[in-house]
């Protein structure tokens, strides 16, 4: 399993389409929010969109191998979406916010976790208002949260910084095809 992490806006799915371009067997974990979904999302597909009652009901069950609040909203991943897969054999990539990569580091110390960092604040802010998905209310916090996060970077096992696209994509693409191998010959040797 793959832990793929750090501020948003730094463009960890962008990355990590490219990084399923290059190594197609990858599947991507849906995980679940309570936030309105933003035009073109779908349900199921990019996100399972939540009410915070259904988000309750199912933490409440246990259902979440990690969950965090991040600018107001709550996500986390499902149980069931990794157990389905790892069950196939197939490796996994997960997309989530630092606090959930922490909760995931702890419960499944295994897991290959990566930090996406910006090349500066600067950049970051850029992309942010960039995309357009956010007031400026909500830019600022984001970056406030951003700027603690990225103090956390060393605590992940790689850090990738996203300057440009290609040869960070190229970057993570090398660190997980060196981590499938190395547990394909674990297995071969078991």
């Amino acid at each position: 399993m793959f832990v793929i992490t750090g501020p948003s806006g730094v463009g960890k799915g962008t990355l990590i389409r490219g990084l399923r371009e290059r190594i197609p067997e990858l599947e991507l974990s849906t995980s679940a929010t309570t936030r309105p979904p933003r035009p073109g999302e779908r349900d199921g597909v990019d996100y399972y969109f939540l009410s915070d009652a259904q988000f309750d009901r199912l933490l409440a069950q246990g259902a979440f191998i990690e969950h965090a609040t991040y600018s107001g909203n709550r996500y986390g991943t499902l149980r069931s979406e990794l157990e389905r897969r790892l069950e196939r054999g197939v490796p996994v990539v997960l997309e989530i916010e630092v606090q959930g990569a922490r909760q995931v580091r702890e419960t499944m110390p295994d897991a290959q976790t990566v930090f996406i960092a910006p090349p500066s604040q600067e950049a970051l802010r850029a992309r942010l208002i960039g995309r357009g998905t956010d007031a400026a209310a909500q830019v600022d916090e984001r970056l406030r949260t951003a700027a603690r996060e990225l103090e956390s970077s060393a605590e992940f096992g790689h850090v990738v910084v996203n300057d440009r696209l290609e040869e960070a994509t190229e970057r993570l693409a090398e660190l997980v095809g060196r981590a499938l191998q190395a547990q394909a010959e674990r297995d071969r040797r078991s």
